[in-house]
């Protein structure tokens, strides 16, 4: 499973590459304002961090010409960026034109199975099922993300791949692992807690103890 960041926060993700483990990042018009930051910039700085790994960077427009035209122009920044774009009507008209253009696409804010089959259609290079707010609303977010597996599975769909989004704790991330979605996109915080278990830390501390007390025998 590959692991992007879900962040605009340039210092996390500096960490995150630095380890090795990070494979790409999203980000959303709502992560770049909590930076206070201009958007084009964000967007440039944090593709040049994680290259080759693909960024995602979304659209605002609502359609689907308009949403193709800025697409364009955001693709020009760097060759890793993909552009999101949201799972609605005037959305998918844009996702299959840019396709044509070889203009990767990440299809955001997808709740239902049905929704990423037509994402996939339509010509959609990742797809992202949101976890934790179908969560919120008393359904099974990972419910969704299997079905989503399933039915594309069914139908040999391999150039389309599934991100595991709105993850919202560790568990989240386990059963994305379990169920062998392609990609799981988490806040730092998140990405940090999957590596602290307090056997680990016990452990840690015992060692360290014990190696005072040997350590004048060496």
């Amino acid at each position: 499973m590959k692991f992007f960041l879900d962040t605009a926060n340039v210092d996390e993700i500096r960490q995150g590459v630095e380890m090795g483990l990070v494979d790409g990042v999203t980000t959303n018009p709502t992560l770049v304002a909590k930076e206070n930051r201009k958007f084009k910039e964000t967007i440039i700085e944090i593709a040049e961090l994680v290259a080759p790994g693909p960024v995602s960077a979304e659209v605002t427009a609502l359609t689907a010409d308009d949403m193709v035209s800025e697409a364009r122009e955001i693709s020009e920044w760097a060759k890793n960026i993909v552009i999101k774009i949201p799972m609605i009507t005037e959305g998918m008209k844009a996702v299959q034109r840019l396709s044509k253009e070889d203009i990767k696409t990440n299809v955001t804010l997808v709740f239902r199975v049905e929704q990423a089959l037509l994402a996939a259609k339509a010509g959609a290079y990742y797809v992202s099922p949101f976890v934790g707010r179908i969560d919120d609303i008393g359904h099974d977010g990972m419910e969704v993300v299997d079905e989503i597996i399933e039915v594309f599975d069914n139908y040999e769909i391999e150039r389309c791949e599934i991100i595991a989004a709105s993850l919202r704790h560790t568990d989240h991330v386990k059963q994305a692992m379990l169920l062998g979605v392609d990609i799981a996109t988490v806040p730092f915080k998140i990405f940090e807690q999957i590596f602290k278990h307090p056997l680990t830390d016990i452990g840690l501390k015992r060692f360290l103890d014990d190696w005072e007390k040997v350590k004048e025998l060496v």
